[in-house]
C-alpha cells in the first residue's frame, strides 16, 4: 500500500515540482501508442489524495509492493492507474476498499529516499474506470476502460466560470498565510482551462471523498460548478479566520493596556506604603490552574480588579479576599471519571449490603445508562424508610462503586435558609450555603452528596430551608444554582444527590415531586442474621479490641437476640445487644477469666436480661381484644384494640389518644352494626342498653389514621356476641358506612411487623394483593394472607365459632 500524505499546491511549489520545470521535459512523457497496446494495467491504491488528468503529481511510496509496482512500471515504460482509498488508515487494502475511478499516470521520474522509501514524480492522463482486477498479488492488475470528460455546450460560460475559479484561488493563495506566493505564478501560467480545473481540482483544500466525486463527474460543466461552490465554502472559511485573527489582535492590544495600568497602579500602591501584592497574585496563580467559562473567567478578573483597587486596611478588603478565596477554591468544572465497571459496582453493593434489591438495581440501572449515554442527568434519590435500615451508608456504598468522591449533609433540625442558599457577602460572617461547601470539600463538581434527615428540616424566622432545597433537587433548575454568597449560578447537575428520610408526611409535595422515591422497608429475621454474621459482629470485635475467635453467636443465638430482645425494623437494636456481648467478653478478657466463646443461650439472657414475652395469645385469648397492624415512622408494628361492654343506653366513649380519624371508623363501625345486627347475630335489646368502651393500649402515644377500621369492628362484633378471637390473628384495613372493606398503605411494613410478632393469619383488602405480591415469597413463607372485600368475610374468618 502506498504511503501518501496529501501535498497541497504550496508543498509542491515549495518542494520544487512545478507545472514546467526545466529539469524534466514533460513533452517526453506525452501519451504515445503504448498506451493503446496496453491491455493490462497496475492498480496503485494512494491515501488522501486523488489525482486528475494533465497534472504532476510526486507520491511517496513505503511498502514493497508500491515500490515494486513503480519500479517495474518505470522499467517497462507502463501506465499505471492510480486510484484513491475509502478508508485511508487500512494498511491491506482490499478489492472493495478501493474507488473503481481514477486516473491513468506515467512515471516521469523516481527519487530514492533514506529509509528505503522512493517518491515517484507521475503526470496523469486519461480518467479510467476498473472493469476487472485479473491478478492480485503482488500487487493489483486490471482491465480497464477509458472515460472521456463531456465539453460543455456554452463554451463562453465554461470560460467566464473558469475566470472566476481562477480569481477566487488568487483571493483564497492571500488570504491563506500557509500558501507561499510562487502559487500565484502556477496558476498565471496555466493557459489550458482544462488542465486549470484540474490542477485546482488536485490541489485545494477538500476533502478525498469530495475531490474523487469531482473526479467521477464526466461534465466539466458541472466538475467546475461544484468545485466553485467549495472553493466558496474556503474563502468565507478564510475570510472569518481573518477576522477572528483581526479582533484577537485588538484584544491583545487593550489587555497589554491594561497590564500597564494595572503595574502603574501597584507601582503607585507601593509608594503609598505597600499594596496586597502577595494576596492578589497568590489569587491570580490559583486561578491559572482552574477549568472554568468565560462567564466566570470574566467575573473573577472583575472581583479581582475589585480587590486591587480597595485599601488593605479597610474592613471591605477582607470581605472581598475571603469571598476570591472561596471562588477560587470551587472545583467549577473538575470532575471525576465515573466507573463504568457494573460487575464490580454490584459486587462493591453487595458486600457492603445485604437484601435492599431494589435500590441496588435502581443504581446499577444509572450506571448502565450512564455507560451508554456517557452523559446524563443524575438522579434525585430518596430512600424513604425506618431507621437502621442503611439509608445514610448507603450514600457511602454508591460514592463506591461508582468511584466519585463522598460528602454526607445533616439537615436534621435546620431551619435557616442562609444554610441551603448562603449569605449577601456583605454580611458580618457570611458563608456560602453548606451546598457549595460540600462540593469546596470534595474537590470536585460530580460527588455524591447524602442529604441526611431530609423528612426533619425545621421552619424559622429566617425563611425555609425545604424550600430552599426545590431549586437544589429539581433536574431541570440545578444546572445554575443561585448561591447568595457566590453571587453566580454553579452547576450542580452532575452531582447524585441521595436524601434520607424516615416519613414522608413532613416533607413538602413540590420536594417529592422533584425525586424518586424509593421504600426501604424493615429486614426479615433471615437478613438480620445474615447482616450481623458479615457486618455487625466483625464490627463490634474491632470496636472493643477483641479478634474473631473471642466470641461466636451461632443462628440460634442470633435468632434469640432479634425475637427476644429486639422489636424493630432496622438492625441498631441488634447492634448494641451484640455490643453488650462484646463489652461482656472484654470485660472477662480483662479480668483474665474462663470463659466459653460459643456464647449460650443462656448465657446471652444472662447478658441481655429478662427476654420479653412472644405469645400474643394471653393478650387476645379473651372476647373484644383484636390484633391491629400499623404503620409507624420507624416501620410496621402492632397494636391491641379492645372493646368491653357495660350496662347504659347504647352510648360509644374512646380512649388511647385517638385523631379524629381514627375516632370517626369506631363511630361508622358502631352504626354498621346497629344496622345489620340481625345478620351478625347481636340483639337489638344489648345495642339498646349497653355502652361499648373502645381503648387502644399505649394511650402517651397518639394514634391516627383508618387503617383500623376493620380491627375496631371486629372488636366491637366480639364483644357484643361475646366470642374470642382466633389466635395470631391480625388485621387491617378502613371500613365503609355499608360494611365495604377498602385497602390501606404500608402493607410491606405491616406484614414484616405481623411476622416479628407471631402472627400466622393476617386480613387485607382484595386490593392490597398486589402489594403482597410484590414482596419476596420468602419474608412471608410463615404468614397466611386472607383477601376480602366486606365486613362479614372479614367477621367469618376472626371470630372463633
Amino acid at each position: 500500500m502506498t504511503e501518501f500524505e496529501d501535498i497541497s499546491l504550496e508543498e509542491m511549489i515549495s518542494d520544487g515540482f512545478d507545472i514546467v520545470t526545466e529539469e524534466i521535459n514533460l513533452s517526453d512523457f506525452a501519451e504515445t501508442d503504448k498506451n493503446s497496446e496496453q491491455k493490462i494495467f497496475p492498480i496503485l491504491p494512494v491515501r488522501n489524495m486523488v489525482m486528475f488528468p494533465n497534472v504532476v503529481i510526486p507520491i511517496t511510496a513505503g511498502r514493497k509492493t508500491s515500490i515494486q509496482l513503480l519500479e517495474e512500471a518505470q522499467k517497462n515504460g507502463d501506465f499505471i492507474g492510480i486510484v484513491s482509498q475509502k478508508n485511508s488508515d487500512l494498511e491491506q487494502p482490499s478489492e472493495k476498499d478501493i474507488y473503481t475511478t481514477g486516473t491513468l499516470a506515467k512515471i516521469i521520474k523516481i527519487i530514492k529516499l533514506p529509509e528505503g522509501n522512493i517518491t515517484a514524480i507521475t503526470k496523469g492522463f486519461h480518467r479510467f474506470k476498473i472493469k476487472k482486477i485479473v491478478d492480485k498479488q503482488p500487487y493489483f492488475k486490471a482491465e480497464i476502460s477509458k472515460l472521456k470528460d463531456t465539453r460543455p455546450k456554452n463554451q463562453d460560460e465554461y470560460e467566464a466560470l473558469l475566470e472566476n475559479i481562477k480569481d477566487l484561488a488568487l483571493k483564497i493563495i492571500e488570504l491563506d498565510p500557509n500558501i507561499p506566493n510562487a502559487a500565484n505564478f502556477a496558476i498565471k501560467n496555466i493557459n489550458n482551462n482544462d488542465d486549470l480545473l484540474n490542477f485546482i481540482c488536485t490541489n485545494a483544500n477538500f476533502s478525498s471523498v469530495a475531490k474523487q466525486k469531482l473526479l467521477e463527474e464526466k461534465s466539466l460543466m458541472i466538475r467546475a460548478n461544484q468545485c466553485y461552490e467549495m472553493m466558496h465554502e474556503d474563502f468565507r472559511k478564510l475570510e472569518l479566520r481573518s477576522q477572528i485573527h483581526q479582533k484577537t489582535s485588538k484584544d491583545l492590544d487593550k489587555q497589554q493596556r491594561e497590564y500597564f495600568l494595572n503595574q502603574q497602579i501597584r507601582t503607585i500602591q507601593e509608594e503609598l506604603g505597600g499594596g496586597p501584592e502577595s494576596d492578589v497574585e497568590d489569587l491570580i496563580a490559583k486561578a491559572k490552574n482552574k477549568k472554568w467559562s468565560k462567564e466566570v473567567e470574566d467575573h473573577f478578573q472583575k472581583e479581582i480588579s475589585r480587590l486591587q483597587r480597595q485599601n488593605p486596611n479597610s474592613p471591605d478588603y477582607n470581605v472581598q479576599r475571603n469571598y476570591l478565596d472561596f471562588f477560587t477554591d470551587l472545583p467549577w468544572e473538575t470532575y471525576t471519571k465515573d466507573i463504568f465497571d457494573i460487575a464490580k459496582a454490584e459486587k462493591v453493593l453487595d458486600k457492603a449490603h445485604f437484601g435492599l434489591e431494589d435500590i441496588k438495581k435502581r443504581i446499577l440501572e444509572h450506571m448502565a445508562v450512564l455507560k451508554l449515554k456517557n452523559n446524563m442527568k443524575s438522579p434525585i434519590l430518596l430512600l424513604v424508610g425506618p431507621p437502621g435500615v442503611g439509608k445514610t451508608s448507603l450514600g457511602k456504598s454508591i460514592a463506591d462503586a461508582l468511584g466519585r468522591k463522598y460528602v454526607r449533609l445533616s439537615l436534621g433540625g435546620l431551619h435557616d435558609e442562609s444554610e441551603i442558599r448562603g449569605h449577601r457577602k456583605t454580611y458580618i460572617g457570611a458563608m456560602a450555603g453548606r451546598i457549595l461547601q460540600s462540593i469546596k470539600k470534595s474537590g470536585t463538581s460530580n460527588p455524591v452528596i447524602v442529604l441526611d434527615e431530609i423528612d426533619k428540616i425545621g421552619q424559622g424566622q429566617h425563611g425555609d430551608p425545604s424550600s430552599a432545597l426545590l431549586e437544589v433537587l429539581d433536574p431541570e433548575q440545578n444546572k445554575s444554582f443561585y448561591d447568595n454568597f457566590l453571587e453566580m449560578g454553579y452547576d450542580l447537575s452532575k452531582v447524585m444527590f441521595i436524601a434520607t428520610a424516615n416519613s414522608l408526611s413532613t416533607i413538602q409535595t413540590p420536594l417529592l415531586d422533584r425525586t424518586e422515591i424509593i421504600q426501604i422497608a424493615g429486614y426479615t429475621l433471615e437478613e438480620k442474621i445474615e447482616i450481623a454474621k458479615r457486618h455487625l459482629i466483625k464490627k463490634q470485635q474491632e470496636e472493643n479490641g477483641l479478634d474473631a475467635k473471642s466470641f461466636k453467636l451461632g443462628n440460634t443465638e442470633l435468632k434469640h437476640i432479634v425475637e427476644a430482645h429486639t422489636s424493630e425494623s432496622g438492625v441498631r437494636s441488634l447492634e448494641k445487644r451484640i455490643a453488650a456481648i462484646a463489652r461482656w467478653v472484654a470485660l472477662q478478657t480483662a479480668l483474665v477469666k474462663e470463659y466459653d466463646p460459643k456464647i449460650s443461650l443462656e448465657k446471652v439472657d444472662e447478658i441481655l436480661g429478662v427476654p420479653r414475652p412472644k405469645s400474643l395469645s394471653e393478650i387476645t385469648g379473651v372476647p373484644g381484644v383484636v390484633t391491629g397492624l400499623a404503620w409507624t415512622s420507624v416501620g410496621g408494628d402492632i397494636l391491641y384494640i379492645e372493646s368491653i361492654l357495660s350496662n347504659g343506653k347504647g352510648a360509644l366513649t374512646m380512649t388511647g389518644n385517638l385523631g379524629t380519624v381514627m375516632k370517626e371508623s369506631a363511630t361508622i363501625a358502631l352504626e354498621y352494626i346497629k344496622a345489620k345486627h340481625d345478620e351478625l347475630g347481636i340483639p337489638q335489646e344489648d345495642l339498646d342498653k349497653k355502652n361499648i368502651h373502645v381503648h387502644v393500649p399505649e394511650g402517651a402515644t397518639p394514634k391516627d389514621g383508618p387503617s383500623a377500621g376493620i380491627a375496631m369492628l371486629t372488636s366491637m362484633v366480639s364483644s357484643f356476641k361475646n366470642k374470642k378471637i382466633k389466635p395470631h390473628l391480625a388485621m387491617t384495613g378502613e371500613i365503609t358506612l355499608r360494611g365495604k372493606v377498602l385497602p390501606v398503605g404500608g402493607i410491606k411494613e405491616k406484614l414484616l411487623a405481623a411476622t416479628r410478632a407471631g402472627i400466622k393469619d393476617v386480613i387485607l383488602c382484595e386490593a392490597n394483593r398486589k402489594d403482597v405480591e410484590e414482596i419476596k415469597k420468602d419474608y412471608l413463607k410463615d404468614l397466611k394472607v386472607h383477601y376480602v372485600n366486606r365486613m362479614e368475610e372479614v367477621i367469618d374468618i376472626a371470630i372463633e365459632e
